[in-house]
Parts: structure tokens; C-alpha cells; sequence
């Protein structure tokens, strides 16, 4: 029902999208300029645009940056965006863990530049003869934008690229090995009898001069939970009985510190619990600014462009939570 009230529509974008069944151009920015769709006309500025671009845009091998794009301040921001992953044993054994991590790139920056960086990559730090121990990582499952020259990639191993105006994501990648988590959890949880419950849990941050924020630390406890009294070393701790959780939450965590929390849960005894408590794992959120879990570092970026601008850059990173698991 939707596609055939929109038939004009979908008929131009595949009219622009396909030439002859091959695709020509994806790209949301360039199809915005050439789709006219219910009749709207263009104004002339607009139109005259429009037409200069259509041959390096549609037929060019830059078609996710337009020509002629000019700032008064030239800047580019790259953040380091990463997900810890990890399953902890209750004797804090690690089970598994990997990092899924995307470099996002806000680039505000005049004409047509060429940018290039390097990263600790295995790969890249013995294509320039450095040797193994100088904090090299182990990069899998590694996938670019569209802008990325893949053979100056394989032959240099170096990342660069023609950037789109704005904001994309430039790469995609995952580290399993040698991997520093932010967080160690050492639960103790005791049952007494059928009514009675004892929770000590303990966090360390295994950071050092950054700061975590917004840490929550979610402790399963039994459907039939009557009452939790709990005492904690920083921040609130309260019993949510939606989710039979009680959740611990700090909006500060400095690294090299320790908190606690001791609660003692009392249950409702009922005849119909004749299945022992499952002891789903504890759960964490987290933010660690200026962070990498996997140990990336990004050692250069370069802006090349022919009037040599001066371009302000800032790198930053950051360490969230994906599925930060620990058994009890």
C-alpha cells in the first residue's frame, strides 16, 4: 500500500539509483540533489548547481563529496567509539571477551582533501619495519566506508581517504586478544535457608587517570524478593521489582578505587517455588572517557589539500558497555 502511494517517488529513485541493472549511486546526499519528486521545481541557483555536479557526482569516483564545500574553520574530529564484551566466571575467571569498535569522523573541511591515518595495527606497524612489542594489536572482521582507497590500503597499510562533508563512520572492527578491561567484578552471593539472601559485591576499576561515568551495576535477585536493605561504599543502590534486580548506580567512577555494596534480601516463602533461583549474571553500564579497552592508538592523521589550510584536529576515545557479563 505504502510503495504504490509513493510510485513516483520509488520509480525516480531507482531511475537514478540503476543505470542499464547496475547500480550508479547510493549515496543519500547526491540523490537528495536530483530527486524532484511530485513536480517540485528547482530554483535557478539550485538547478545550476545541481547540473554542475551531475557528471563528477554520478559518473566520478567522489560521489559521496560534492565540490566546492568551503569553511571559514577547518576542523576534524575522530572519536574512537568501543564495546567491551566480556563473561566472567563467579571464581572471575574469563570466559570470553572481544572488543566491537567504529571510528566516527566529523570532517568540516574546505575543497577536495585527501586524509591519512595510522593506527597500532599489527599490519601497519610491520609495513613500516617497527618491531611486534611496540604495543601492536591484532585487528579481525575489519570493514571500510566507501571512501577508503583499499589498494593503498593493502599496499601501505595506512587508512586514506577522501572524506564526505559531515559526519560517517569510517571503519568498523573487532579485537579479541590481550584485551584491558575496565571493570573487575567480585560478587559473593550467599543463601540462607529458603527466606534469606546475603549480596556482597565488590567493583574495581582497572583504569588509572581517567574517570568512568554513569557506572550501574545490576544484581539479579529472586521473583520472590520481599525486601533489600543495602549499604554501599559511593553512589545510590535501590531494588527495582520490574526486573528483580537491584541496581547499583554511581555517576563517578575515578580509576585505581574500589566500591562495595552488602545487602541482605528477605523472600516470601511459596509453595509453588519448587524450582531453585537460576542466578542469572550480574550486568554493567558504563562510560570511561579517553579510553581504548583494546589498546588502539591512533599515531598520526595527516589533511592534505592543494591551498595547504591549516586544520585543527581532535582525537578522543571512549570505552562503553556491550555485554559486560558476571557469573555468581
Amino acid at each position: 500500500e505504502t510503495v504504490r502511494d509513493n510510485f513516483p517517488l520509488v520509480y525516480e529513485l531507482l531511475d537514478e539509483v540503476m543505470d542499464f541493472g547496475y547500480p550508479q549511486s547510493c549515496s543519500t546526499d547526491v540523490l537528495k540533489t536530483f530527486i524532484m519528486q511530485e513536480g517540485q521545481q528547482l530554483d535557478p541557483a539550485r538547478a545550476l548547481v545541481a547540473a554542475t555536479l551531475a557528471p563528477s557526482q554520478v559518473t566520478g569516483a567522489v560521489s559521496w563529496r560534492r565540490e566546492g564545500i568551503k569553511y571559514r574553520k577547518n576542523e576534524v574530529f575522530l572519536d574512537v567509539v568501543e564495546h567491551v564484551n566480556v563473561l566472567m566466571s563467579s571464581k572471575g575467571t574469563i570466559l570470553k571477551s572481544d572488543v566491537t569498535g567504529e571510528i566516527v569522523m566529523k570532517t568540516y573541511l574546505t575543497g577536495m582533501p585527501e586524509c591519512k591515518f595510522g593506527l597500532n595495527d599489527k599490519l601497519m606497524m610491520q609495513s613500516e619495519g617497527r618491531k611486534r612489542e611496540s604495543g601492536a594489536i591484532e585487528m579481525e572482521d575489519v570493514s571500510f566506508h566507501q571512501c577508503v582507497k583499499l589498494g593503498k590500503f593493502d599496499s601501505d597499510k595506512a587508512v586514506t581517504f577522501i572524506p564526505p562533508d559531515g559526519e560517517f563512520t569510517l571503519m568498523k572492527y573487532r579485537v579479541s586478544e590481550n584485551i584491558n578491561l575496565p571493570f573487575q567484578v567480585m560478587p559473593i552471593v550467599k543463601e540462607l535457608g529458603r527466606t534469606r539472601l546475603e549480596v556482597n559485591v565488590k567493583v574495581k576499576a582497572q583504569y588509572s587517570s581517567v574517570t568512568g561515568l554513569n557506572v550501574i551495576v545490576r544484581i539479579p535477585l529472586p521473583p520472590n524478593t520481599a525486601k533489600v536493605t543495602t549499604v554501599v561504599g559511593s553512589g545510590k543502590a535501590k531494588y527495582e521489582p520490574e526486573t528483580s534486580e537491584l541496581v547499583w548506580r554511581m555517576r563517578k567512577f575515578p580509576g585505581d578505587t574500589e566500591y562495595a555494596l552488602s545487602g541482605e534480601v528477605e523472600m516470601t516463602a511459596r509453595i509453588e517455588d519448587k524450582k531453585a533461583w537460576s542466578r542469572p549474571p550480574i550486568s554493567m553500564e558504563f562510560q570511561v572517557p579517553m579510553l581504548a579497552a583494546s589498546g588502539l592508538h591512533v599515531r598520526f592523521l595527516k589533511i592534505y589539500e592543494k591551498s595547504n589550510y591549516n586544520t585543527i584536529k581532535w582525537v578522543r576515545y571512549i570505552s562503553k558497555n556491550g555485554q559486560y557479563l558476571n557469573r555468581i
